[in-house]
């Protein structure tokens, strides 16, 4: 692969687990944008991430490290340090070490999965998650008509040679959903809203001659919160919510995960596990997301591409966009103070409003 000249380290909300992976009082070793990371759950469920060495003498710890109720302690020294990478104890001194602090970033627990805030210039959260369900102008009980997803409805393809950006490209890319995913006419646009740093896109797919844009077969409405997060929410063959995320390993990779939500048979009771038919109903949509993993793990990116006269507004909007997530590249960040990570929802999806889940 030849190295993509974006950079490996865009600014964004970016996904390192799912929540069940991190249990209370388990401590996760990860690795992600060159640094290497440990999350940790307290005794109350709260949920933090760190840089993985301790400030006194820089044990790692994802080794032996271990949680004593609020706090996360070393191994080396028994130092504690609460949510805030903030020294809380020195068990051999009267005082704690006010003068350290281990880095922790923002954290938030939403569509069953684990996202941090990275941002090279260290600045707060200007935009958040968005919730698969409550996003696209439904309330939280439209989670009930879903199969829940984790753990047979996940996949998670790991040190794979691509960057994030290719994975938003793809969703104004109209004619590879022929060649690629056999669909027997390409898609029309809806919308295209690179207004801010949430992004909507929308299409419909017509699967007949002569069907318009009112009768057409199936459609996708779709969210991206930066590079990172995107949600997306499909109507006709198969009713399914999607969550592809990309999060840069190091300055070749990232890891690739998809989760999938599959819409329940009529009439079914919510007993939220996964049935044999919601099985093989998300193995289907994975392996049509898999098939784009495929491309991009191959595909040089090509600046400035040769687009055709039909691709050159969906391509040039979103690289536009895609801009503003650098922060090398010169282009400011419009950072909006009213919008704190602590778990406000963006805007709800103006398309989708009216439309039924």
């Amino acid at each position: 692969m030849t190295k993509t000249p974006l950079s490996m380290e865009p600014t964004g909300w970016f996904q390192v687990a799912w929540s069940n992976e991190i249990a209370v009082g388990q401590v996760h070793r990860m690795t992600y944008f060159g640094r290497d990371m440990v999350a940790w759950r307290s005794a109350s469920g709260r949920l933090s991430v760190f840089d993985a060495y301790c400030e006194h003498l820089g044990a790692h710890l994802g080794y032996g490290g271990t949680v004593h109720g609020e706090n996360l302690q070393c191994p080396f020294h028994g130092w504690q340090w609460n949510s805030e990478g903030r020294n809380v104890c020195i068990p051999y001194e009267k005082r704690p070490n006010k003068g350290r602090r281990i880095r922790s970033y923002p954290v938030v627990e939403r569509n069953e999965s684990v996202w941090i805030w990275h941002d090279k210039p260290g600045r707060a959260p200007h935009f958040d998650v968005p919730d698969v369900f409550v996003g696209f102008g439904d309330d939280a009980e439209a989670a009930r008509l879903y199969y829940r997803p984790v753990p047979a409805a996940i996949r998670c393809w790991r040190g794979v040679e691509l960057h994030p950006q290719y994975v938003l490209e793809n969703g104004v890319d109209f004619a590879h959903f022929t060649f690629v995913h056999g669909t027997p006419f390409m898609p029309e646009f809806t919308r295209h809203d690179f207004d801010g740093p949430v992004s909507y896109v929308d299409f419909t797919i017509a699967f007949e001659a002569g069907k318009t844009l009112e009768t057409a077969g199936s459609g996708v409405y779709s969210i991206n919160a930066g590079l990172g997060c995107s949600v997306t929410k499909s109507w006709g063959m198969i009713s399914n919510r999607t969550m592809p995320a990309v999060t840069p390993v190091d300055d070749a990779t990232c890891d690739v995960r998809f989760t999938v939500w599959i819409g329940r048979k009529p009439g079914e009771e919510d007993a939220g596990d996964m049935t044999d038919y919601g099985r093989a109903m998300a193995d289907l949509v994975i392996e049509q997301f898999a098939a784009d993993v495929e491309i991009w793990s191959h595909q040089r990116y090509s600046d400035p591409p040769a687009l055709s006269r039909r691709e050159f507004r969906g391509f040039t909007a979103l690289r536009e966009w895609a801009r503003q997530f650098y922060p090398d590249d010169g282009v400011p960040i419009d950072l909006d103070p009213a919008c704190p990570h602590s778990g406000a929802i963006v805007p709800l999806h103006p398309s989708a409003v009216s439309a039924s889940a």
